[in-house]
């Protein structure tokens, strides 16, 4: 097992790429913040390629590495023994993601069907990573056995109760799941989606190819984790495996992206770009007179891209106004000032110069691109299945198209399982008379992840 000293600390920097120059009467400001955190994690954090911005300040944390806690959530609905090797390679699979577990992390498993049971340490408490809790968990993985429905929000809840019963600063979850949530309604999952979201993360994975796609990236979007497809369960032992290590790779937890506008200045849009699409408009709170709170979860070494528009107010030529203060937040647990982590500037500057103003910064461009080419894929999957052949073809082929220009290979390739290629340049497509499920539903799930600027 990896080593992970308590000395490792976090540090953040935020850089803005941006055109600050608008035409006259021009409104809308878009800037690309990427946020870089070193140093405290070990998943390896990179900068965009080809940044030519410099850091507008650079901040870390002070005081020893955070604590973690984190509950697996299996399904053991009946459909888990069809085949049996499913809850076989379930059990193998939790096994191999609590040997992950470094030592002095709280865990816990809870087997989800209709209900939500607790199969280790039990009592409604966590176990403290060792050796011997380790082996206990994995003797306890034993008697895990397929039967009954599937009600995920009661295996979330259930996670959130375990999660809080200690003091643990990263809390996280891993949800596992065969099948759809037939046993509770929409309604109920989005209750409990609602009561979790900001209290942990969670990576969901569905196995096989009998669940619903849209649940299972949605729990993932609502508790800022990742969402993936495990096809094959064979391969389950290594994805969690990677989940996990990626788990404890996290240092810090709840920074929030803080953003300041000005009087007639407000936000129209916030979205994470890279590396998967994710809108976070809607997730705003209210931080103080004009500034708002955009919450990223928790962080290791990393880097990301947060794609923000501005509408600002009109002014004359040669005039140049702050659009947004960009700041990255950490909340005082006691109710005090908020710690500042880093920050950055966008700017609007008014001119007459056509080349300067219509010009498109390189890292706007292509997130724009990437953010339709994520949308353009659901559009095209959604008109696919309700039997509109000639929207499916029109939207999977400006697909085909983005993903060539923008260099993202692995979508390219996801397409290509999807539909003939007749010509990449003009998004020229037929659709495959055939796919296999497989197939389609990795495209679905994976159709928010993005490449970073080419340099």
């Amino acid at each position: 097992m990896a080593n992970f000293s308590k000395s490792n600390v976090p540090r953040f920097s935020v850089e803005v790429y941006q055109n600050e120059y608008l035409p006259e009467g021009g409104r809308e400001v878009n800037a690309i913040v990427t946020v870089t955190s070193t140093g405290g994690g070990t998943n390896g954090g990179t900068t965009a390629g080809g940044a030519s911005a410099s850091p507008a300040s650079l901040g870390s944390l002070p005081g020893p590495g955070a604590s973690a806690a984190v509950v697996l959530m299996v399904d053991c609905s009946g459909s888990m023994d069809y085949p049996p090797t499913k809850m076989r390679n379930a059990r193998d699979a939790t096994a191999a993601a609590i040997d992950t577990l470094r030592d002095g992390t709280a865990f816990a498993v809870v087997a989800g069907t209709h209900v939500a049971n607790e199969v280790y340490p039990g009592g409604g408490r966590l176990a403290i990573a060792d050796d011997q809790t380790r082996a206990q968990a994995r003797e306890a993985l034993r008697r895990l056995s397929a039967g009954g429905g599937t009600a995920i929000g009661t295996w979330l809840r259930l996670a959130d109760q375990l999660l809080h019963s200690g003091d643990a600063a990263i809390r996280h979850g891993i949800l596992l799941t065969d099948g759809r949530n037939e046993h509770e309604s929409p309604e109920d999952l989005k209750a409990a989606l609602d009561a979790c979201a900001g209290r942990f993360t969670c990576d969901a994975r569905g196995v096989g190819t009998d669940w619903e796609v849209k649940e299972v990236t949605g729990i993932a979007s609502a508790l800022l984790g990742s969402a993936d497809i495990v096809a094959d369960p064979a391969h389950l032992a290594a994805d969690f495996t990677r989940m996990m290590a990626d788990a404890m790779g996290k240092e810090v937890a709840d920074v929030a992206l803080r953003l300041w506008t000005p009087v007639g200045a407000e936000i129209t849009f916030v979205k994470q770009v890279a590396p998967t699409v994710e809108d976070l408009t809607g997730r705003r709170t209210q931080a103080g007179p004009r500034a708002g709170d955009y919450p990223t979860g928790s962080w290791g070494d990393e880097s990301r891209d947060y794609h923000v528009c501005v509408r600002v107010p009109q002014a004359g030529l040669g005039q140049e106004m702050l659009a947004a203060r960009v700041s990255l937040v950490l909340p005082d647990p006691a109710g005090g000032t908020p710690q500042t982590l880093s920050h950055g500037l966008v700017r609007a500057v008014w001119t007459d110069d056509m080349a300067s103003s219509t010009s498109m910064n390189p890292q706007v461009a292509h997130y724009t691109g990437q953010a339709e080419l994520a949308q353009v894929i659901q559009q095209g999957l959604d008109a696919r299945k309700s039997g509109d052949i000639d929207g499916a073809t029109a939207k999977l082929g400006r697909a085909v198209q983005l993903a060539a220009a923008s260099g993202n290979e692995d979508t390219a390739k996801l397409l290509a399982k999807v539909v003939d290629v007749v010509d990449v340049a003009t998004g020229t497509v037929r659709l495959k008379a055939k796919v296999a499920d497989a197939d389609e539903m990795t495209l679905e799930t994976r159709s928010t992840k993005t490449v970073r600027v080419k340099k």
